[in-house]
């Protein structure tokens, strides 16, 4: 699978998830997250390259897909995605929500998405 369809697939999962999750649907939200979990693990297994595709979605249209991209690339990317994530948790809801736990995460130093 190339790169540019894992990171595909990894927004369309992590949007799919927030959708399900507005919906009230855990069972499938569960499913997407595997698979956006999964996506994220086949691009870093490219390396740096799986890495750095992935940044293109630091601006994606949704913030959650946004949020997700820039929480699992902390480690690699950290001034960019300490940026996108500071930005979009001075909003409301679940993408602001999220980012300022994954910015919390970083700061206390328990955030592990991307392990050395």
């Amino acid at each position: 699978m190339s790169i540019e369809k894992l990171v595909d697939d990894f927004a369309e999962h992590v949007a799919a998830q927030t959708d399900a999750i507005f919906r009230g649907d855990s069972r499938t939200g569960n499913r997407h997250a595997k698979r956006y979990v999964a996506a994220f693990e086949k691009l870093r297994s490219h390396g740096d390259a799986g890495r750095e595709a992935l940044t293109t979605l630091f601006t994606h249209p949704r913030m959650d897909v946004r949020v997700a991209a820039a929480a699992h690339l902390l480690r690699y990317r950290t001034a960019e995605a300490r940026a996108v994530l500071q930005e979009i948790a001075k909003g409301e809801g679940l993408a602001a929500f999220e980012a300022s736990e994954s910015l919390k995460r970083w700061d206390e130093g328990s955030w592990a998405l991307d392990p050395e």
